[in-house]
Parts: structure tokens; sequence; C-alpha cells
């Protein structure tokens, strides 16, 4: 599949479900209305519609949510997609998790054929992750993380660079990182849904935080890549990669060769951009794929060059009206 702009797609990000069990703050709101069971796709409707996309030309399909694996019988899902990785179709099956039930799933990912998992972890400290999640406990994502490695996983810890929370933290996580040999993102946050605070106060731009990793790290450019949007480093001292991703400060969207499909079957042609098409409808209706197909072409067709991000205290309020968790994380 090929967008207006000779980008080639062939990576698909596909929400599961819009629940999770913890609340960041960045994310969500506390008390959040979570999505009518009806509206969301079941489980052989997730599949059909990624089957359909990988006959179109996607080769790496990402599993996200909320989180996923909080989507009952999940592993159902993913062991039914695996086959397109026996088969050759697909090049990588994979997901992002918050990690409080990795410890239970991890044998399972890597027996379905998942080897790369990104895992979203924005501080080592207790008190700080309790804060951050509302709840969370970050005992249980230490021990996921852990049993994933002896699973033979390769796992990668996205943390959200957030001001007057975590910004004190960069160094303590790479060190962690290079202990449980871990690659490690730093992610800027988003300008996506209501939250119960002003974002203003958290945004972080990446290259201040670059700036001082300097003076205690040796950061080497390389050309590894994952496909997504993070821009990497080598970290001499600990033999790892560190990512960058910055939708505010610098964005990636010359290179994009992402889609996204929520839960409920909608399908965004970029993050920042409302504009996409309702694929439930066409599923719900149809048993043959030759109109799924044919709105999945319409669709790429529309791609937008790029998304329109920006935050300052005259423009606080969110670019997009949904959450994170409803687009996929």
């Amino acid at each position: 599949m090929q967008d207006p702009f000779g980008r080639h797609v062939h990576y698909l990000r596909l929400s599961v479900t819009d629940r999770c069990d913890l609340r960041c703050q960045y994310c969500m709101a506390e008390n959040m209305t979570f999505l009518p069971k009806t509206e969301v796709l079941s489980l052989e409707e997730l599949d059909r519609l990624a089957s359909a996309f990988i006959h179109k030309g996607i080769r790496k399909l990402r599993l996200t949510g909320g989180e996923p694996l909080v989507r009952k019988n999940i592993l159902s899902l993913i062991s039914s997609l695996s086959r397109h990785l026996d088969d050759g179709s697909l090049q990588e099956l994979t997901l992002t998790t918050n990690g409080t039930l990795l410890e239970q799933y991890a044998a399972a990912l890597h027996q379905y054929g998942i080897r790369r998992i990104n895992v979203s972890l924005d501080t080592l400290d207790s008190t700080k992750y309790r804060r951050i999640t509302r709840w969370g406990d970050i005992n249980p994502v230490i021990k996921g993380i852990q049993e994933a490695r002896r699973q033979g996983l390769q796992v990668k810890i996205n943390m959200v660079a957030l001001r007057g929370i975590n910004e004190d933290e960069f160094n303590d996580m790479l060190y962690f990182c290079g202990q449980e040999g871990l690659d490690l993102t730093l992610i800027e946050t988003m300008p996506l849904g209501d939250i119960d605070e002003d974002r203003t106060d958290r945004y972080l731009p990446l290259s201040l935080v670059k700036a001082e990793l300097h003076k205690n790290w040796t950061l080497s450019p390389t050309a590894y890549g994952t496909s997504g949007p993070a821009r990497y480093m080598e970290i001499a001292e600990i033999g790892q990669k560190l990512g960058f991703i910055t939708p505010l400060s610098h964005n990636f969207c010359d290179s994009c060769n992402r889609i996204r499909v929520t839960c409920t079957g909608h399908l965004y042609l970029c993050l920042g951009q409302n504009d996409g098409k309702d694929l439930r409808t066409i599923l719900r209706e149809s048993n043959d794929d030759t109109m799924l197909y044919q709105a999945i072409d319409n669709a790429i067709g529309r791609k937008p060059q790029g998304h329109d991000f920006f935050i300052d205290k005259n423009n606080s309020s969110p670019a997009l009206k949904r959450h994170m968790n409803v687009t996929g994380g």
C-alpha cells in the first residue's frame, strides 16, 4: 500500500480494547467511561480485519490497547494471528503492554511467535509509579519484565518524559536497562484527550533531555530502526539503544509508514488527524472481504502528509478529543 506522498504503509497498530487496569495521568482521566462491548470488535472480527490488512501488504502488526492483556481470551487471538508468521506473510507480531500481567503471559507470547515487546514504564520509584498510574504497583511490572527476558523476549521500555515528575530519573532508567538488557525509548507527551491537569506543565522537549544525557553517557548515532517513529542512538556504557520519539519538538511524519485501527474497527490514517474510515460496518454487513479491501485502498489514498501537534500555554487543550487508549497506544 502506498499513500499519496509515496510512503509505503506496512505497519499496523491494532487496538484490541480501550480498557486498562491503570489510569496513567497523561493518558486518560481517572474516571473513564469505557465503550459498550457491542461497539468493540469481537476476537474473530479483529482476526479477520488484521488478516485483511496483511493481505493488503501489512508486514508488521502491533497489538495495543488500552492494555491488550486485559482483553478476555487474548491468547486465542494471538495464537490465530501467528499463522501469518508461519506462512511468511507477516514479518513481525508484537505488542505494547503496561507489564502488569506480563509475568503470567510471557511464556505464551513467546510460544505464539512474539519475539519483541514494548513495556510502558515511566519511573522506577514505587511511590511515583503509583502517582502516575493513580493506583498501580510497580513490583509485578518489574517481575514481568524479568520473566519476559527469561522467556527469550526482547524488551524495550517506553518512558514518557514528564517535567516535574520523572525528569530526574533518566540516568537511573538507563542503568536499569543496562542491568536487565533492555533498550529504552523516551517519548514526549502527546496532546490527546482531556485529562485532569494542564499538559503544558508536564511537557518536556527531548532536545533538552538529550543535551543532559550527553553529560553522563556516550551517545552515538545508529541506523538501527524498528519501523516505528523512534530515532535511536547507541549508549556505549551499557551496550543498549536509546530511542527518541518527538511528535512535538521534531515530528517524524516524512517517513510515516503506519496506520492505526481502534478496537471499534475505525481506521485512523494519522495519530494526529481525525480522518479515517469505519471498517466495523463493512465487517458486520458482509462476509466477503472485497468491500473491505476497497475501503482500505480508498482510505490509504487519503493518508495526510503529517500531524499538527503543538503545545504551549496559549494552546493547552488537546489537539484531539479522543484519548490515547481509544486510538491505540
